[in-house]
């Protein structure tokens, strides 16, 4: 299984770690996932998601998983 957020698609960023004499090695930034299972009350079904921390905040803000279906889908789905 990847490591993305499952709401937001939020994955690794890769890039180049640039030394003082410009020697480049790879390196990657994952995103701070967390497993967390989300209770949507207007459809009564628990789900257990990989989210980001980011996205985990913003559920909490908006309060249900099918609002932010429903007020970010265009967006991330």
């Amino acid at each position: 299984m990847a490591r993305a957020c499952d709401l937001t698609g939020k994955k690794r960023l890769v890039g180049n770690k640039v030394s003082h004499a410009k020697n480049k090695t790879k390196m990657r930034q994952q995103p701070n996932l967390k497993e967390k299972t989300v209770f949507d009350p207007e459809t009564g079904i628990s789900l257990k998601l990989k989210l980001s921390t980011r996205a985990i905040r913003t559920l909490d803000k908006i309060g249900s998983l099918s609002e932010f279906v429903r007020k970010y889908g265009h967006r991330y789905l």
